[in-house]
């Protein structure tokens, strides 16, 4: 005879096997049925539009182009990222580093050069031949798929999850101390402060960037030759803002206890007026003020796919319509650049979007010297090294390839994949997307794990490192690295001054 009665022992065990009980598996993400059924009414247009719509009205635009190698094998690298950018927009799972990473191939490698190879215009003269292009172009689609397989690699790789320790021993995950976020928060204002008044005031920020600049170079920070002194009173005096902002929005977004503390609510209104002054889009770089904005959104709505795939869907428009026009306040209203706008796609070719032409014109740098063996990673790598300690500093990789070329301006963008080809030539620049896309994929699943209920909660330190990370991945992206690494850097230090793996008492779950 069954016994209709069940042993405490198996009770335990099935409560011990319920998804998201203690030392059970994990607890399945949410998967709202409304977007779901949405997401399928939106999938077919949306494929449609990226991969088959934009690149068919760019391809009927009027021009000079030529439709040769580069002109199809450029098509072909549109449609292949606008399919990968249509895939993280569509997908269950919050993929925040590659869903930033393929928007940014799709318009800077993608619809952009397409739109120059149609026209036969490029914001820079290209002064190799033209199969330098076609190297180039060849290049960025095998660095794309060499990503694609190291997110495929880490995906297959199972997540060793850190369980939550015990109370006061052991290790759990990382999160903020609290005593040294409260210590960041002070560092991020006595910085700010400093920055500020070094610039002669909070009016300045209000200007324009060519009055910042013209007030940093007679601020005496700057050396000749070296931009290492004002690098880090500028990245000290936004980053460490920027940092405290995010932790305080984090908090606020997740505890309803902090959203009733009048105390932190403060800190959070005084840290956002701080970031108001010296991260505002008026005196900051473009490329800058979007990875604040990122940043911010992704900090604020951790958990909402909604906002996930608006700031993907819609920033391609941005791209497209609105950010050519961000630098309105770049100069004084007497040396403002005028805006030819004759069509929608003539910003493409006129101004920002150098990227493919910039590695073909490094390509054929590189023919005439040689590849440099690890000497422009090192230098990006040493950046706070002075050049007055360090006489033979290699410079960024755009200034180098715009002084070979014979260009007065040499402010040009030097991409990732640039750097990788310069140094470590084919072979490395494979080697070095593939290890991008498989740390950016594992990146992902463990930002989703820690903005989940189960994660570890409003202190998480890598709930605000994959947002600041992702908007930074722009500038990373566009390059020069040796520009690039200098305020990656201070937020990483930050970060590690603050994070601890100690479960504290107050960081129980309210």
């Amino acid at each position: 005879m069954t016994s209709v009665h069940t042993s405490a022992q198996e009770q335990a065990g099935r409560v011990a096997a319920r998804p998201g009980a203690p030392g059970g598996p994990p607890e399945p993400p949410e998967r709202p049925i409304a977007w779901s059924m949405l997401s399928r009414a939106l999938s077919v247009p949306l494929i449609l539009g990226l991969v088959c719509f934009l690149p068919a009205v760019i391809a009927a635009q009027p021009g000079s182009g030529v439709r040769d190698a580069a002109y199809w094998l450029q098509l072909v690298l549109t449609c292949y990222a606008g399919a990968r950018l249509a895939t993280m927009i569509l997908s269950t799972r919050r993929r925040l580093l590659q869903g930033v990473f393929w928007m940014f191939v799709y318009i800077a490698m993608g619809v952009a050069p397409f739109a120059q190879v149609v026209i036969g215009q490029t914001p820079t003269p290209m002064v190799g031949p033209r199969q330098d292009l076609v190297t180039a172009i060849s290049m960025i689609l095998v660095g794309c798929a060499a990503y694609d397989l190291g997110a495929l690699l880490a995906s297959r790789r199972p997540l060793r999850r850190r369980a939550p320790s015990a109370r006061g021993s052991g290790q759990g995950p990382a999160r903020a101390h609290r005593v040294r976020l409260r210590l960041l928060v002070l560092l991020a204002f006595a910085a700010s402060a400093f920055y500020v008044m070094k610039l002669g005031g909070p009016a300045v920020f209000f200007s324009s960037r060519q009055e910042i600049n013209e007030t940093v170079a007679a601020s005496g920070v700057v050396t000749e030759g070296s931009n290492v002194g004002s690098a880090f009173i500028k990245g000290f005096g936004q980053v460490p803002a920027l940092l405290a902002l995010l932790f305080y929005t984090r908090r606020l977004a997740t505890s309803r206890r902090a959203r009733r503390t009048p105390s932190t609510v403060l800190v959070w209104v005084a840290l956002a007026m701080l970031n108001l002054v010296v991260n505002n889009p008026i005196s900051n770089a473009r490329y800058w003020f979007l990875t604040v904005l990122m940043a911010f959104v992704f900090t604020a709505f951790p958990s909402s796919a909604a906002f996930y795939r608006t700031v993907l869907a819609t920033g391609v428009v941005g791209a497209l319509v609105v950010f050519p026009y961000a630098d309105k306040f770049r100069y004084e209203e007497g040396g403002e650049r005028p805006v030819q706008s004759a069509s929608v796609f003539d910003p493409l070719v006129t101004k920002d979007y150098d990227q493919m032409v910039m590695f073909a014109n490094t390509i054929s740098w590189v023919d005439t010297r040689g590849h440099t063996y690890g000497r422009q990673l090192t230098g990006s790598a040493l950046f706070f090294v002075p050049r007055a300690v360090w006489s033979g500093k290699p410079e960024d990789t755009g200034v180098r390839v715009g002084q070979w070329m014979g260009l007065r301006m040499t402010n040009l963008s030097a991409p990732l994949w640039t750097e990788f080809w310069v140094d470590l030539g084919p072979a490395g620049m494979v080697g070095g997307l593939a290890l991008i896309g498989y740390a950016s994929a594992r990146t992902d699943r463990r930002y989703a794990l820690a903005v989940t209920r189960a994660g570890p909660g409003s202190g998480s330190v890598l709930a605000i490192a994959a947002p600041l990370i992702a908007g930074y991945t722009f500038i990373l992206l566009r390059g020069p690295l040796l520009q690039a690494v200098g305020k990656l850097a201070i937020a990483a230090l930050c970060l590690v001054l603050i994070t601890t793996f100690r479960e504290q008492r107050a960081a129980r779950r309210r």
